[in-house]
């Protein structure tokens, strides 16, 4: 197998090193003192272990995806960080205190990290940084923006399963039909979906990681898959029908879709045990934040302006 089917046979991710650890304590002397404070705090702490971060889960089950078939990989993590070399040995003997097998990394020291998302690859983009993932977005890779959460992971309800979900307009599909809605009101969105109910949505952002999870999920029967996917979109019906064809168009399966009619999503995440969510619009990711992992996809009509 050559490296460039490797490549594409696999899903890969890149994260920053504010999204996999908890930097917070250190990014604020970073804030209050400067670099130089900083590299000497990063440095002198070397030996000390890093905490979990907001999506250190999701990355541990991605990557325990690999131990079911070890000669054969199906995912791989980059670490994309703003610290320098010198700074990242901490993150770098974190990930091996915490066992993650991580070996590919790039240290920008300060400059963004966007420019090497395609360098190595990856499918999706994972920051703490809104700028890197607003120009990853712009480059046409699924990205978000990880949020900081003092939710209790509910994860752990499901320690054998990868859990994602996904809001629907700017996220997987386009936001064309938001658009109307947020132009001419909820009953021309409505008109118009009943209208165009045949014809497929537009890709969004993340529908080329959906498919990568789908080629994963084949691999496997559907009541033992290591990965199980849900839309929760504020849709209710009648314009549930497009966004139901338009998955069939794409031949992709999704196991769970909540249609919620624009009820509040946190509690629904809860239920379905989500390691992360993906949603366009800050105020569903300020009521999913309250209970699951939260990356915000800043793209979209919802984000101009």
């Amino acid at each position: 197998m050559s490296s460039t089917q490797s490549i594409q046979e696999k899903l890969v991710v890149a994260i920053s090193s504010r999204a996999l650890f908890n930097l917070d304590e250190s990014h604020a002397v970073f804030e209050t003192e400067g670099v130089e404070a900083y590299c000497r705090y990063q440095v002198e702490r070397e030996e000390i272990p890093l905490e979990p971060g907001v999506a250190f889960s999701l990355v541990k089950k991605l990557l325990a995806l690999n131990g079911r078939e070890p000669a054969n990989p199906r995912v791989e993590v980059i670490l994309l960080s703003r610290n320098n070399a010198d700074t990242g040995l901490r993150i770098f003997n974190s990930i091996k205190h915490h066992g993650l097998n991580i070996s590919q990394a790039a240290f920008t020291r300060g400059a963004s990290t966007h420019p090497y998302i395609s360098a190595f690859g990856a499918q999706l983009f994972l920051s703490a940084e809104p700028d890197d993932v607003r120009k990853a977005l712009e480059a046409g890779f699924a990205a978000a923006t990880i949020l900081s959460s003092a939710a209790v992971p509910v994860a752990d309800a499901n320690p054998a399963q990868l859990r994602i979900a996904f809001d629907g307009d700017a996220v997987l599909f386009s936001d064309e039909s938001e658009r109307i809605y947020k132009r001419d009101g909820l009953d021309a969105f409505q008109s118009n979906e009943t209208l165009t109910a045949k014809q497929p949505l537009p890709g969004g952002p993340f529908k080329n990681f959906l498919a990568m999870l789908h080629r994963i999920q084949l691999d496997y029967p559907a009541d033992t898959s290591p990965i199980r996917t849900a839309l929760i979109t504020a849709r209710g019906a009648p314009a549930h029908e497009r966004v139901i064809r338009t998955l069939r168009a794409w031949n992709i399966r999704i196991d769970e879709a909540l249609f919620l009619g624009g009820k509040d999503k946190g509690e629904f995440l809860k239920a379905f045990g989500a390691d992360i969510f993906f949603d366009d619009q800050q105020k569903h990711c300020e009521s999913a934040r309250q209970h699951v992992a939260t990356g915000h996809v800043p793209h979209g009509v919802a984000n101009e302006g």
